[in-house]
């Protein structure tokens, strides 16, 4: 399948014109790295081996963000290589750039991390009593400075605090998962049936089928 390219508007064509998007305009950030480091070695080739590239790429890289900016960066000679005096003043503002690019990755490393140390548990109250125990044990062996909270209630309960953005995971017991919400199997259980010692079915050998336990009265949780 094709697609047609859009054009960018120019000037003198018919229509309002738009400003070039500053990504079509501005040199990504491994070409200011690259020049950069050329700037402080003094050689495309040690800059290359420094990024990990190859010089021919490197070159190639230079020439493709001088083609883009319109002016020399840098002067190439046997002797090594040094910046044009517009690929100084470049060079002042790429810095700037890096800097600046450094710091967003900075602050996205600690949201994530601010992020990843925090765990929002919501759990049925039989999961939350008898199995979430054991594993916020084995959770903090393998992550001790996660912090987690733990929110205890039925299961429509912990789906309502999924859907409102109260937890982060939900542990509940059924065979249906709450709409809205995506789910799998990490366990089963077994359902016993407890009667008092003069009940009838206490002296019977085999259990009673599904018909039976219809036609019983029983003891159950609340809906939901």
């Amino acid at each position: 399948m094709s697609e047609q390219r859009q054009k960018r508007p120019t000037p003198g064509d018919d229509g309002p014109a738009h400003p070039t998007p500053l990504a079509y305009r501005v040199p990504d950030l491994g070409a200011l790295e690259l020049l950069l480091a050329v700037a402080r070695l003094g050689s495309l080739g040690r800059a290359a081996r420094e990024l990990g590239i190859t010089q021919p790429a490197a070159s190639s890289r230079i020439r493709a963000m001088e083609r883009r900016l319109g002016v020399a960066l840098v002067d190439r000679s046997p002797r090594g290589s040094r910046l044009t005096a517009p690929g100084a003043l470049v060079t002042d503002w790429a810095r700037r750039v890096v800097e600046a690019a450094e710091a967003f990755d900075a602050g996205v490393h600690a949201l994530r991390d601010r992020r990843d140390s925090r765990l929002r548990v919501a759990a049925s109250m039989t999961i939350a009593e008898y199995l979430l125990p054991g594993w916020l044990i084995a959770l903090r062996a393998l992550r001790p400075d996660t912090a987690v909270s733990l929110l205890a209630g039925n299961t429509a309960a912990v789906a309502g605090r999924l859907l409102d953005g109260e937890a982060d995971i939900g542990f509940v017991e059924g065979l249906d998962t709450p709409n809205g919400l995506d789910g799998t199997v990490i366990g089963h259980d077994r359902l016993t049936v407890v009667t008092a010692p003069g009940h009838p079915w206490a002296r019977r050998r085999t259990p009673p089928d599904a018909a039976e336990l219809a036609a019983t009265p029983l003891i159950l949780r609340e809906r939901g």
